[in-house]
């Protein structure tokens, strides 16, 4: 036995060496924390220093104000006086401005129209009075129907035309004007107009004539007439006049329209009429100041630009001394209708 351990021991010895050796090939463990090498330095051996500030370009410059450009207008005088128009050839004769030479007197010396040298005067003076009325003298001539209608209100039906016409070209014109009303048993009231027309600007005529007034009252005076006719700011057609009777009585009117486009064929028309007198003309119904109003809401579809029916609703009434006269014979001095009626023009 005692062999027998001494026989173990040398071989538990060895044993014992050789697991001490082993470990020494193995990691540590958790509870024995390893002494980790310090990583290598990816820097080292590089210059760390901070690098060296770049060069100014501008070092040893002179960098004071820059001095100013020399002012070309420099001891001149700007005033606008002093500028003055330039001195260029001109053909125009403004004082301070330098004339053209006269023209040489073989420049005159050809005939007024270059073309009478080759076809002859004759032929080319028909030729331009040809140009002329075509192109710059056109004659024209319309009639317009503006109102031609049927009133029904208060109890009573009435009609109404107010036409006029025009021939001539667009400076100078004669204008014919007539409005008239009445009922359907014969009863009637109107007046005819004859005038020369003038246009004054693109969009007014001044016009001068003589009305002659018609009716069964048995009173039909003569006036002269001036007026002005035209296009108003805002589209809104104008015609103004005064009327001086033979008798000596002043009136005068004024009618504004305007055509509002709803679709391209129809068309919404306000209207206003407004007369006044200087005088009261018991004879006429009339007293001074104003003496009648007139507003009407027209709504027509033109079928063709030419033809065009209308349905509306017109209000009118007398004024101040001419609605007492109304009153006096008999007459209601304010008037409600709805119309029907037609506008056309050719």
């Amino acid at each position: 036995m005692i062999r027998l351990l001494m026989c173990l021991v040398p071989l538990l010895l060895l044993a014992g060496a050789a697991t001490a050796q082993d470990h020494e090939h193995h990691p540590p463990t958790a509870q024995t924390p390893a002494t980790v090498p310090p990583t290598a330095d990816p820097h080292a051996g590089h210059d760390m220093s901070p690098a060296p500030e770049p060069v100014d370009p501008h070092a040893g410059h002179d960098m004071g104000a820059q001095p100013r450009t020399a002012d070309p207008h420099a001891g001149h005088d700007m005033s606008e006086q002093a500028m003055g128009p330039p001195d260029v050839p001109t053909s125009a004769d403004d004082d301070g401005r330098p004339r053209q030479p006269p023209l040489p007197p073989a420049a005159l010396s050809g005939p007024a129209h270059a073309a009478d040298a080759i076809w002859g005067a004759d032929r080319m003076t028909g030729a331009r009075d040809i140009l002329r009325r075509e192109n710059g003298d056109v004659r024209a001539t319309a009639v317009i129907i503006d109102r031609l209608e049927v009133g029904f209100g208060d109890g009573e039906e009435a009609w109404t035309w107010d036409v006029a016409g025009w021939t001539g070209g667009d400076i100078n014109r004669f204008w014919g004007k007539s409005e008239a009303e009445g009922d359907f048993d014969g009863e009637i009231e109107g007046e005819v107009q004859a005038l020369y027309s003038r246009a004054i600007t693109p969009f007014w005529d001044v016009q001068a004539g003589v009305r002659q007034d018609f009716g069964e009252g048995g009173e039909d005076p003569t006036h002269l007439v001036l007026g002005l006719q035209g296009l108003a700011p805002y589209w809104w057609e104008v015609d103004a006049a005064t009327f001086l009777s033979t008798e000596g009585d002043l009136t005068a009117r004024v009618e504004a329209e305007y055509d509002q486009r709803i679709t391209q064929r129809l068309i919404l028309q306000p209207r206003i009429e407004v007369e006044a007198s200087a005088s009261d003309v018991p004879e006429l119904g009339l007293g001074s100041g104003f003496t009648h109003v007139e507003a009407g809401l027209r709504l027509r579809y033109e079928i063709a630009k030419e033809f065009a029916p209308y349905v509306g609703v017109e209000w009118s009434r007398e004024l101040g001394d001419t609605a007492d006269f109304t009153r006096a014979a008999g007459g209601e001095p304010e008037h409600t209708r709805f119309v029907i009626g037609l506008k056309a023009w050719f």
